[in-house]
């Protein structure tokens, strides 16, 4: 098996379709977006004082090795990694996979 990579994103909450579509355009051939939830040392926010529990996107990623660091760097860039607050995105090795892996030379739509 080839080496397969799942990528995760943990970003603010309307950011998912944005990093959907940078990942893309860098070699995914697609991806999911969930809805979470959490708190980080950035994210304590509150309106007339009530406590705010940031809304966040999460983006899972399946691709291979030769894709995976044009790939990063196009979220890191479409999510504004760089800055505070804005979210975290890390790379997991996939030990086994079943269903069906495309390998093609295009990417998502």
């Amino acid at each position: 098996m080839a080496d397969i990579f799942l990528i995760i994103s943990i970003i603010r909450h309307g950011w998912g379709d944005k990093v959907l579509d940078a990942s893309c355009r860098a070699g995914a051939e697609g991806g999911t977006v969930m809805l979470g939830r959490g708190v980080g040392v950035h994210e304590h926010q509150k309106i007339l004082g009530i406590p705010i529990e940031p809304e966040k996107e999460i983006v899972l990623s399946i691709t291979y090795a030769d894709r995976r660091e044009a790939i990063l760097e196009a979220i890191v860039g479409a999510a504004e990694l760089d800055k505070p607050g804005a979210g975290i995105t890390f790379v997991l090795p996939v030990e086994k996979i079943a269903g069906v892996v495309h390998r093609g030379d295009q990417s998502c739509a």
